[in-house]
């Protein structure tokens, strides 16, 4: 940035984690303070979540993370659900709640997750979208302790967190379910950070795996521990359970009969290029098993992986990482968030949350049955082209060949009957549904997450809703119908250079959504700039741009190399009075 901008005065419908403070920016003058533009159905954001946990142990006295929590869904404006949230994914700092996305605009984000850094004197520093940037946030927050330290500007002490009182329950936030061969039944209970067995009634506890403490230690069931984990697969020995450890970005395996958990696959650090392939795991969701191995919903990149268990190997199964609906072929197809997924005979049921879609695979090809796109969602029954839902976590096949969907943030279960191509809703009013069991009798259980439990679904009549349709209301950007020139803004951070050991140290991959929008500027080249042509004749659209940027340690004999990349979906509206270059800030910081 050329010159010293203030940071615009907080302005929120309510704050979560201050004890009923309203925060002012006069409360943190003397502090670091780093904003968090997320969102809670992001898993972009969630992964920085935990990039930032050491960061708020480290410069504790410091530094003040807050979060502001601008929303996709229209789910996501409602307090409560947002409060369960912050509880839900170990929030432990302030949160300011943007439900107008009024801060969005001040602070000029324009993609989840954003991070802006302000200084102890009120002035915004630095700016940049995406995760995976620790290492340069580290050595920024290094340079403005000791630049604010000699200036006298800098104050020591205790930040305005304040944490909510907990509250004591079974299960907390529980995540996915399997049947074992017993009978009963195992949870992810991901907010205690464990697997729970219940009895076959879904409520008797037998007993607890895991410490319930956050972390990654193999062992005894009493001694293990996972971080957040979600989905569970029975293998075919009828003894082990692979567990989606998920932001540990892990697989562990489970023994049915010793309680014994170890690791599988993964190496503890999320998935950052192609070079990962096979290794590195991202988010890891949901598991099933299909066609003799197991498929992982690798969320955190938009794909869906292949596990042999017995060879300990790992391979892309589905998806491209772009974020988006293309059906298709697989590999080359085009998913949003896949999270939650169910195999039965040929196919493979797929809840495809960001794109609010009900998928499925067969015969080597994807297809969606319910979903139109990155933005579309709703509640609306009827005819499958027309249906909407709104970020689906689960699904479960049935053997009439229907599937029950956990429509999430309808708080509601659907159904998908494939002979009548029709969308019905089999119940509603439920907390956050994330999964759907289907047992070896028949019985269906729903978990619902936001009241910590698993609730057996009643039979009764499928009833039809009148719902509504949304669409996000980020703001569009306004660009000129014709040429136009994108520009990804990109600095490397402190101590950082340009990385081409491995060939061009950029890249960049535009598309647009519906394909008609873009005339000419589809496509992946190096350079962070590119010339766009923008259809007069489609007045509104999407821009989904992938960038990312390789960087190494600069003057160390032994460099440690990093990447950044992110996913936008920009809206844009044409206006022939609007300016012709779109800029993205990738990372962008004062000069």
């Amino acid at each position: 940035m050329d010159a010293r901008v203030r940071a615009p005065e907080f302005r929120a419908r309510g704050w979560l984690n201050t004890g009923g403070k309203e925060l002012k920016l006069a409360d943190v003058r003397g502090k670091i303070v780093l904003l968090d533009f997320w969102t809670f159905c992001c898993i972009n954001c969630l992964h920085v979540l935990d990039e930032l946990r050491p960061l708020e142990e480290k410069y504790g006295d410091v530094l003040v993370v807050i979060g502001v929590h601008s929303p996709k869904f229209e789910h996501e404006r409602d307090p409560e659900a947002l409060a369960a949230a912050v509880e839900r994914y170990g929030v432990h700092h302030p949160v300011l709640d943007d439900a107008d996305m009024v801060m969005w605009q001040q602070y000029a984000a324009k993609a989840w997750p954003t991070l802006s850094v302000v200084d102890p004197e009120g002035y915004v520093v630095a700016s940049m979208a995406g995760e995976g940037h620790a290492e340069g946030l580290i050595r920024l927050l290094d340079e403005l302790i000791a630049v604010h330290e000699a200036k006298g500007t800098l104050h020591r002490g205790d930040g305005p967190y304040v944490p909510p009182a907990a509250d004591k329950t079974v299960l907390r936030f529980p995540g996915k379910a399997i049947e074992l061969p017993s009978g009963n039944l195992l949870v992810s209970d991901s907010a205690r950070h464990s697997l729970v067995e219940l009895g076959p009634d879904g409520e008797t506890l037998i007993r607890r795996i895991g410490s319930g403490q956050r972390g990654r230690v193999d062992g005894p069931a009493g001694a293990a521990s996972f971080s957040e984990p979600q989905g569970l697969c029975l293998v075919p020995d009828g003894r082990t359970v692979v567990v989606a450890d998920t932001v540990n970005h892990l697989l562990r395996g489970l023994d049915l009969e010793t309680g014994e958990v170890s690791t599988l696959a993964g190496t503890g650090l999320p998935w950052r290029s192609a070079q990962d392939d096979g290794v590195a795991l991202s988010s890891p969701w949901d598991l099933a098993w299909f066609e003799n191995k197991i498929i992982i919903a690798m969320a955190g990149i938009h794909q869906l992986w292949w596990f042999d268990p017995e060879l300990g190997t790992l391979g892309v199964y589905a998806g491209t990482t772009v974020e988006s609906l293309r059906d298709g072929p697989i590999p080359d197809v085009w998913m949003a968030q896949p999270s939650g997924l169910s195999a039965y005979g040929a196919k493979l049921w797929i809840a495809d949350s960001e794109t609010s879609a009900l998928r499925w695979i067969e015969n080597g090809e994807l297809h969606t049955a319910v979903g139109q796109g990155l933005f579309d969602f709703g509640h609306v029954d009827g005819a499958a082209k027309q249906a909407l839902l709104q970020h689906p976590l689960g699904v479960g096949a049935l053997a009439d060949g229907s599937v029950l969907v956990a429509d999430t943030y309808n708080g509601a279960v659907r159904r998908f009957d494939p002979a009548t191509d029709e969308v019905s809703t089999v119940d509603s009013g439920l907390a956050e549904p994330s999964d759907i069991l289907v047992t070896r009798a028949g019985e269906v259980f729903v978990v619902e997450s936001g009241a910590h439990r698993l609730v057996k679904l009643a039979p009764g009549a499928v009833r039809t809703v009148e719902g509504e349709r949304h669409r996000t209301e980020r703001p569009a950007s306004p660009l000129a119908p014709g040429e136009v020139t994108l520009d990804i803004v990109f600095t490397p951070p402190p101590g950082q250079k340009l990385d081409t050991t491995f060939g061009p140290s950029t890249r960049l991959v535009v598309s647009a959504s519906p394909p008609e929008l873009l005339l000419e500027g589809e496509g992946t080249g190096t350079d962070l700039s590119r010339r766009l042509v923008l259809n007069p004749d489609v007045p509104k659209g999407v821009l989904q741009v992938v960038a990312q940027a390789a960087t190494c340690d600069a003057d160390v004999e032994h460099a440690a190399c990093h990447l950044t990349r992110q996913d936008w979906g920009v809206p844009i509206v044409i206006d022939p009075a609007a300016p012709s270059r779109l800029p993205l800030i990738l990372r962008g910081l004062d000069a």
